[in-house]
């Protein structure tokens, strides 16, 4: 029998490479080589990021490409009213165009405030528990623009924030699949991403055994992933969800490595 870390390293190995990403909201961000504009596209993707993967890619396509190459350029040149124009007509399950132009002029103000989205999320985790409770606190303190529905999750309710941490994992970490891009929010900050798939693994694994996946459910799973690797506690992160959400892989297939490994 060889020990849990063995098993997810050779799990890592095999499907945490790109081959593994379609169809990902993550593809969006390999085309912006730089941080600037990854950063920005990787928050609307992100943002956007809930409903069946489809649906999502169709979503986040047009956005983007409306900001065109340069989605940092585009949102420091382009005026409120333009914004609105712009996407107007803009609708997704919940997500209106008030909801969109309304996260894009945030951002844009954060931008303006901070420089980047990264120096306003690495200051605002010097002074809460993560760095997206500090970023939220400080978007919605310089966003004057108004609500964005529930397309930014707030990390002091009792949601796992799961689109965001998804998000601080791409820019995070940076491997044959994350791009990352941040250097000053450490790996070892992250929580994981935590959505149905992720869930179930962690109660496979013994992390948790609450009966829903929030808040508190997400800090469980990463605090199991951190005693095994803690400066790196969601690098298993994409490797493991493969399992329930890419085409080819199941969750039962995951249950037959583990076993597998364990014989």
């Amino acid at each position: 029998m060889i020990n849990l870390r063995e098993q997810l390293d050779a799990i890592y190995e095999i499907y945490n490479i790109r081959e593994y990403v379609d169809p990902d909201p993550l593809l969006f961000l390999y085309d912006y080589p730089e941080v600037r504009d990854r950063e920005i596209v990787g928050l609307v993707a992100a943002c956007l990021a809930y409903g069946r993967v489809e649906m999502i890619m169709k979503t986040v396509r047009p956005v983007l490409a409306k900001m065109g190459p340069s989605p940092f350029k585009f949102l420091t040149d382009t005026q409120d009213r333009a914004i609105d124009t712009l996407f107007r007509g803009f609708k997704y399950r919940f997500a209106t165009d008030i909801h969109l132009s309304n996260l894009l002029k945030g951002i844009r103000q954060v931008i303006m405030e901070f420089g980047s989205l990264e120096n306003c999320f690495s200051g605002g985790g010097e002074k809460n528990e993560t760095v997206m409770t500090g970023f939220c606190q400080l978007y919605r303190e310089i966003n004057k623009t108004g609500q964005t529905g529930h397309l930014l999750a707030d990390p002091q309710k009792t949601s796992a924030c799961k689109r965001s941490h998804l998000f601080l994992r791409w820019m995070v970490r940076k491997d044959g699949v994350d791009p990352g891009g941040w250097a000053s929010v450490s790996p070892r900050q992250l929580i994981i991403p935590l959505d149905t798939h992720m869930y179930k693994i962690g109660t496979m694994l013994g992390f948790t055994r609450r009966r829903s996946p929030d808040k508190s459910c997400a800090l469980e799973i990463t605090a199991g992933f951190r005693k095994i690797i803690g400066r790196d506690p969601v690098k298993y992160d994409f490797s493991l969800t493969r399992f329930g959400i890419h085409r080819n892989l199941d969750m039962e297939d995951l249950n037959r490595v583990f076993e597998k490994e364990n014989k």
